[in-house]
């Protein structure tokens, strides 16, 4: 057998994420987000989201990022290492302009997935799988 991967296995370790993944941004940041369109199957690519902090005074949000979902459907580097304190964040996508974008009615206009970080030093992955009509998240690993 070739010690060369063939092109499916490499977008598919790629897409999973796989260690031998050369892009080490992803896996360096200490939060990461992938988003999945479960009404077509695939990774929801394009998708534009925000993350903020909640600061104690004032209860006031702070706006840290602004990006979007690569091709992957993943958002790789939303913080740098050493950059997520204790604290609550929210993670913010904008649902309506994504399926807006694929002529596609929806009834969320934007997805808010709020968290709470008491070990900054563990890594924490927020995945979305998404349709017009639900959202569902969980903590990933």
């Amino acid at each position: 057998m070739s010690s060369r991967a063939s092109p499916q296995l490499l977008t598919l370790q790629r897409h999973l994420g796989s260690p031998q993944n050369s892009d080490m941004e992803s896996g360096s940041s200490p939060l990461t987000t992938h988003v999945l369109d479960t009404t077509s199957g695939l990774p929801a690519g394009g998708l534009y989201l925000r993350l903020s902090q909640l600061k104690d005074l004032g209860q006031q949000w702070i706006e840290l990022r602004k990006s979007h979902t690569d091709m992957d459907g993943r958002c790789p580097g939303l913080l740098k290492p050493g950059q997520l304190k204790p604290g609550t964040y929210k993670l913010s996508f904008d649902t309506e302009g994504y399926w807006k974008k694929r002529g596609q009615e929806s009834f969320y206009p934007y997805v808010e997935v709020v968290f709470t970080v008491t070990n900054e030093t563990q890594k924490f992955h927020v995945p979305l799988l998404l349709s017009p009509w639900s959202y569902t998240t969980y903590r990933g690993s």
